[in-house]
């Protein structure tokens, strides 16, 4: 495979990944155990975090303040304002039976675990992962693992806004939603065509 250029993947269609009526706010505990309680059902899930974005130097972050959970059927938003639906959740990315796959994820699993206390176990750096399937050089962020894989465009409009508003405009959920379910849907893909190549 050939790795796109930035002309090259703006060019491409957008990708639509998660209808909104599939990404699910959970903002209590009852919402996080109905959530959890789905969650614990699959063996692999896409994982992202965002945080608002520093803009003076010195500043450091005060995310994360969304941690995202996707399925194949839908995505899980936990605002981290919600404690409750926090110290739920933790059960799902602690837990060692279930995998959890996203781009960039050292930096996520340190700040969740410096932040909340939760260790985030087996967790997989799909980066990585896409670089060796595909053969490129370099490593391969989500924008460009969907190019690649998919041949459309994952939007990046809404990275630099703010997370830690509440309630998040409908923009920032589906980009904030995008994130960790196409990293699911990478992974899909990458093992599937695996087993098509065996």
């Amino acid at each position: 495979m050939i790795r796109p250029t930035k002309d090259q993947i703006r060019e491409l269609p957008l990708y639509q990944g998660v209808d909104m009526s599939n990404i699910i706010v959970v903002t209590n505990k009852e919402e996080a155990q109905a959530a959890v309680s789905e969650l614990t059902q699959y063996s692999v899930i896409g994982f992202d975090t965002e945080s608002k974005p520093t803009f003076k130097k010195g500043e450091v972050s005060s995310g994360p303040h969304l941690i995202q959970l996707s399925c194949l059927s839908k995505t899980f938003i936990f605002p981290t304002i919600f404690p409750v639906a926090i110290a739920e959740v933790g059960q799902v990315l602690s837990n060692p039976d279930i995998k959890k796959v996203g781009f960039g994820l050292a930096d996520d699993k340190k700040i969740i675990l410096q932040k909340f206390g939760i260790k985030v176990e087996n967790a997989l750096e799909l980066s990585s992962k896409v670089q060796k399937f595909t053969g490129v050089k370099q490593k391969v962020g989500a924008r460009v693992a969907v190019a690649m894989l998919f041949g459309q465009r994952l939007s990046k409009g809404a990275q630099t806004s703010n997370w830690a508003a509440f309630p998040l405009q409908e923009h920032q959920l589906k980009y904030a939603a995008n994130d960790s379910y196409s990293a699911l849907c990478v992974e899909i893909e990458i093992e599937a065509l695996k087993i098509k190549h065996i």
